[in-house]
């Protein structure tokens, strides 16, 4: 069994190798967003990594690991349909493309590895809960077994809707209002937020489960104020314009919530 610091240590260097891997790709295939599919299966490398060579209950750690498993290969499998196998690249990556200039192969480099720091930190949560000394399951356990299926599920559910509506010709320029999209603007960035969650509850009573809430607080932070809705929406505004400002003055941009009636 390798202790802690030795499975992160090793983490860090497949990642790090991994992004650059998929760096180089993309300096052929001119599409980022390979690094948004790199990050979500190198992340389940990772965590089965922590499954396979550390310590704790091997139930648990087999259990934490097929979390991870089906949140990451279905995330990094949508994505690698919806945004790299025969697309164009995504218009947030075109936008920095655009912004960053003749920087722009220094700072996608920079990006690829930035992605590989972020997969070792947020495995931190799936590896603090594989170290429970705890021989039996918590009821916290199973509360954030749950908030997992209701996250995965309604993170697949929208990703299903928004890919439906996509799918329609006619709908090339419109807005989807479909399902969840109906009540939030994002609901795939929230139901991935609330994914974070679960790991939060697993850990409840055990040492370092202080760490377990950095990822949903980062990844909160990431998704309504840096990379997430601001991105979205600038190219949202972008393609469809007023129809979409329309949209945004009645629903709730994260948290789903009945649309707001204009007077």
């Amino acid at each position: 069994m390798i202790d802690p610091l030795g499975l992160l240590m090793w983490g860090i260097v497949a990642s790090v190798l991994g992004m650059l891997g998929l760096w180089w790709i993309e300096r052929r295939l001119h599409n980022a967003s390979i690094a948004d599919v790199g990050w979500c299966w190198l992340l389940v490398g990772v965590v089965v990594w922590y499954a396979v060579a550390g310590s704790g209950e091997p139930m648990r750690r087999a259990t934490v690991a097929g979390m991870a498993a089906v949140y990451g290969l279905r995330l990094g499998l949508h994505i690698l349909v919806t945004r790299v196998v025969g697309r164009t690249e995504d218009p947030r990556y075109r936008s920095l493309r655009r912004r960053w200039g003749r920087d722009e192969g220094r700072n996608l480099f920079g990006y690829f590895v930035l992605q590989a720091g972020a997969v070792v930190f947020f495995s931190i949560p799936f590896l603090v809960v594989m170290q429970s000394p705890r021989p039996t399951w918590s009821l916290w356990e199973y509360a954030g077994m749950l908030v997992w299926l209701v996250a995965v599920a309604g993170e697949t559910a929208a990703d299903l809707q928004l890919a439906n509506f996509k799918r329609k010709p006619w709908n090339h320029e419109r807005v989807c209002r479909d399902g969840l999209w109906y009540y939030s603007r994002h609901p795939n960035y929230f139901f991935e937020w609330v994914h974070w969650w679960a790991y939060v509850l697993m850990a409840v009573g055990l040492p370092n489960a202080w760490l377990t809430w950095l990822s949903p607080l980062v990844m909160g932070w990431a998704l309504v104020k840096l990379t997430g809705i601001p991105l979205a929406e600038e190219q949202a505004i972008l393609r469809r314009g007023e129809e979409y400002r329309r949209y945004q003055q009645i629903t709730s941009a994260f948290i789903p919530w009945f649309p707001r009636i204009r007077s």
